[in-house]
């Protein structure tokens, strides 16, 4: 079985370069909104694990554990696990950007309890994604690859509501709750905004890789 180079620098190569630039925009965008919202603290010093832990027991999730991970942005809500991971920057940190980050990690939780169809769809299909990376590289496995691929743009798109109503919940649970004031507001939306502009990316580069393997696929038929 011979892995073939064909689909990152075959003739469609050029389909892929808008889906590389947005991902390129997206993360700078989200690092400079990031790190200028880290610097800012919020009025209450409040930090991340703190926020998550007031969103959670307001919800009734008082057993679900919030606990520190390393790394950057390695902020995650586990749903086999029911817990949420904070990067140490934003577990420890009382910045806007740290309490709208930890809120947005709670809001999942908050999409579990409610049985939210979307996120339960998005956790079904991320194995299938990973499996249609690979199968996608091999050339004899370029009709498999399309099947799959189809499968993560799907699973891609069922992430944008996933993420953005994360953000809604968050968002609203720290007004509700009077752990952000109105003059700290645009900053956490910018912060979860930008993180979205990643998952917007994410869809754009699957789809065009898609359209890539359905070319290749019509070439190989006419030859």
């Amino acid at each position: 079985m011979t892995l073939t180079l064909g689909f990152v620098f075959g003739p469609y190569m050029w389909l892929l370069i808008p889906g590389v630039l947005l991902g390129f925009y997206a993360q700078i965008k989200l690092s400079s909104t990031y790190n200028r919202y880290r610097q800012v603290r919020n009025s209450r010093g409040m930090t991340g694990a703190e926020a998550a832990r007031e969103v959670l027991d307001a919800a009734g999730l008082h057993t679900m554990p919030v606990e520190e991970v390393g790394g950057h942005l390695t902020d995650h809500y586990d749903p086999r696990k029911r817990a949420l991971f904070l990067s140490s920057e934003n577990y420890r940190g009382d910045s806007i950007a740290a309490v709208g980050v930890a809120a947005h990690e709670a809001g999942h939780a908050l999409q579990h309890k409610a049985a939210y169809t979307p996120l339960h769809l998005r956790m079904a299909w991320m194995g299938i994604t990973l499996l249609g990376v690979f199968l996608g590289m091999f050339y004899q496995f370029l009709a498999i690859g399309i099947v799959l691929f189809t499968i993560i743009a799907l699973f891609n798109l069922v992430t944008l509501p996933v993420e953005f109503d994360a953000s809604r919940r968050a968002k609203d649970q720290l007004f509700r709750l009077g752990l952000i004031q109105d003059d700290e507001r645009p900053g956490v939306s910018k912060v979860l905004n930008a993180a979205a502009l990643t998952y917007v990316a994410a869809l754009v580069t699957s789809l065009l890789s898609l359209l890539q393997l359905v070319m290749m696929a019509r070439d190989r038929e006419r030859s």
